[in-house]
């Protein structure tokens, strides 16, 4: 197995999205090996790679991780940015779980294109009044949202506003603290150079992205 870090998913978002970012913010540079076909994802569950016939798939430290909070949770912890202790590591999967409820339901929105509109609405309604009031008070005394370094959350709570603010330009514009975050955020060197073009960052999805994943994992899509 390769000392260097090997990312297995789609040549797209979906839930390895976040740990493109983790890693970023990290400083640790990895590969990718893209599934375009069927036949690759069965490669990787014949060579039980697969604990549980699911991708995202990380190759790290001699390890072959699956389940993305497992490796979220493995990288946050091995490159310092799950904080100082138990009760900080607690809030911070708090706000961690948060983004991901706002970012599955962004990311699963693509598969339903005859409800789109629907789904857009919903998406706009639940982010409004459930998801950023509660970000911008946990930002009201602090440029973190917890403790007083970066940590896994600020992570991903800049990756999910950036993508609330692609499907909803001006979402953010009554909350000035998660406004400031986003450029404080930014400007971190880390942070800077994984937004710039020619990154491993992935654009929104299209419709080739989702067509690759419904043929490659056809048997949950029938």
């Amino acid at each position: 197995m390769s000392e260097k870090v090997v990312l297995h998913y789609f040549n797209g978002r979906g839930v390895m999205e976040s740990i493109r970012w983790l890693l970023a913010a990290a400083g640790v540079e990895f590969e990718e090996v893209f599934l375009t076909k069927r036949e690759q994802y069965l490669k990787l569950v014949n060579d039980g790679a697969l604990m549980f016939q699911q991708v995202p798939l990380v190759e790290i430290d001699g390890m072959q991780l699956v389940q993305s909070r497992a490796i979220l949770n493995y990288i946050a912890g091995k490159y310092n940015l799950y904080g100082k202790d138990l009760k900080e590591r607690a809030l911070i999967d708090m706000y961690s779980e948060g983004t991901r409820d706002l970012m599955e339901l962004i990311m699963m929105s693509p598969f339903t294109p005859e409800n789109k509109q629907k789904s857009l609405s919903n998406i706009e309604q639940k982010a409004k009044e459930r998801f950023p009031p509660v970000f911008e008070k946990g930002l009201a005394n602090s440029q973190f949202l917890v403790g007083n370094q970066l940590s896994r959350a600020d992570v991903h709570l800049l990756e999910v506003s950036l993508m609330l603010e692609e499907l909803f330009p001006t979402i953010l514009s009554t909350f000035p603290k998660i406004q400031a975050f986003q450029e404080k955020m930014k400007a971190l060197p880390r942070i800077s150079k994984f937004l710039q073009p020619g990154s491993a960052r992935q654009p929104p999805p299209d419709e080739a992205y989702v067509k690759t994943v419904k043929e490659v994992l056809s048997h949950l899509f029938k």
